[in-house]
Formats: C-alpha cells, structure tokens, sequence
C-alpha cells in the first residue's frame, strides 16, 4: 500500500552533483591562480600566494568545502519547502468563522473539498486534517481525532528529523576531514631527520611546512562546521515550528469545533429541559 506523501522529496543525489560542479568550478582556478608564476612573488604583508593556497586550497579543505556545499544545497531545498507548506494555512479548508460547528455528514465533503485544493500539492497540514476528517467520519467521537491529530504529528516530525540523516553526517565529516588533514601534517613534520646544519635547516622548514598544513586544516574545518551546525540548527527549528504549527490549527479549527451527537438515553432524559441552540454546520451556513 503506497503511502500518502506529505511533501516534496529532498533531491539529494542531483544535488551532490551541483556540489561538485560549483566546488570545482571555484576552486580549480584558484589553484591555478595561486601556482601561477607571475604571482610567485606576489605578497599581501606575510600572505602570499603559496600561503593562501596551503591555508584554503588543501585536499582536505576542498573535501570540506564539497561538503558544505552539498550539505548547503540540502538545507535550502528544505527550507523552501517549510515556506511552500506554509502556503496551506491560506488554503482556507477549515471554517474559522465564530459558532460554526463541523458536524459528522461534514466530514466527507470536507475532505472532496481538501483534495481538491490540494491535488499535485502534497501538504502536512492537509494530510493531516484529511486523516482527522476520515476519522471524525468513522468514529463520530472528538476525542479520537484529537489522538489522530497528536499522532500525525509525531509521525511529521519523526520523518523530518530521519530525513536529515545525510545533512548530519556531513556535519560530523567536515571536522573529521579537518583532523586528518592535521594528522597528515603532523606525520609529515616528524617523519624527516638531518644530518648536517643544511640538512636540519631543511628539515625544520619542512616540519614548519607541514604544521602549517596540520593547523590550516583544522581551522577551516572548524569555521565550517560551526556554519553548517548553525543553518542545520534554524532549519530544524522551522520545521518543528511548522509541525506545531499544524497541530495547532487542527486542534482550534477542527477539533474544538466538532459536534458530537449526544447518545440516545441522554436525549430521552433530557427532553423535559430547554432545548439548547442548534449547531450551525460548516456546509449550511446562513449567507449574509
């Protein structure tokens, strides 16, 4: 049984590949810029061209960059798909007009109606409100909509924080490509020895070489990655506050505004009381 799709899938695969296209495409000629011969003796203060390529040109820090970039990708498709299923609230699927009531027969033609609205759209809010009608529709009882409600969303919120596995576990990469960068420079400056005072001159400006490689890239994994944990973290929040948000409008535009039939023993016992006011259903509404 197939199941119903509350949004727009991540496209995460065509998105590793305009990753690699844009990190390439930027970083391949800054290699070529800063090994060309006519800046050799180029200098910005201490910086010069070789400088800048071991600081930001590194294996390790392309490897960083490729997966910020991918992980980048992967937050903003999500997060214009918070903004596009925002766009539910204004489909207007719910009554909000004050002492209107949804009664049981309602709940069907709500739902024709919502799938009208939303056909091609896939929504959280519309599924979830379209599971609490066919559950309205069923069972005729408030409070079993009201716990299809609250499970809908777990099941909303616990999809959208699986869904984020990828983006994690580049978060968790970069400093580890950053670490091995530094473990590379750090072999590299205790694996040479000198024997004459030309040899140990060599070795010490090698070894030198080498630690700047080991720092360089920790240091730009580091700034990336607290970047990253930063999008990561506000797009979290957007989509929690959206389920919430969901949730939220179901429970004051649908669920407090069912009309429960009384059972018949209630009704007999209390004929002899003062009628109370009749419901006004969402489907007959008096027209001003």
């Amino acid at each position: 049984m197939a199941l119903t799709p509350t949004g727009k899938p991540t496209r995460e695969w065509p998105l590793l590949v305009l990753a690699v296209a844009l990190v390439g495409f930027v970083c391949v000629p800054l290699w070529q810029w800063s090994s060309g011969g006519d800046l050799s003796n180029t200098q910005w203060g201490n910086w010069t061209p070789e400088r800048l390529s071991r600081l930001l040109l590194g294996p390790e820090q392309i490897a960083c960059y490729f997966c910020f970039t991918w992980a980048g990708f992967i937050l903003l498709s999500r997060y214009t798909e918070v903004l596009r299923q925002r766009r539910a609230f204004r489909l207007g699927v719910l009554p909000t007009e004050e002492g209107v009531r949804i009664l049981p027969e309602d709940a069907r033609p709500l739902q024709r109606k919502l799938e009208q609205l939303t056909r091609g759209r896939p929504y959280i809010l519309g599924n979830m409100i379209r599971l609490a009608l066919g559950k309205y529709a069923a069972s005729r009882s408030g409070a079993e909509v009201n716990d299809t409600v609250r499970t809908q969303a777990e099941v909303d919120q616990g999809r959208l924080v699986t869904s984020m596995a990828t983006v994690h576990y580049l978060a968790w990469a970069i400093p580890a490509l950053g670490f091995l960068g530094t473990v590379r420079g750090l072999a590299g400056s205790l694996s040479m020895a000198g024997q004459t005072d030309a040899e140990t001159a060599k070795f010490i400006e090698d070894a030198t070489r080498h630690l700047n490689v080991a720092f360089d890239c920790t240091l730009i994994a580091l700034l990336l990655s607290l970047f990253l944990m930063f999008l990561i973290h506000t797009v979290q929040r957007d989509e929690e506050a959206l389920v919430i948000d969901c949730q939220q409008y179901c429970l004051e535009h649908l669920v407090n505004r069912l009309y429960e039939p009384k059972p018949e023993e209630d009704v007999a016992g209390s004929e002899e009381d003062a009628p109370a006011p009749a419901a006004r259903s969402v489907l007959r509404m008096p027209r001003s």
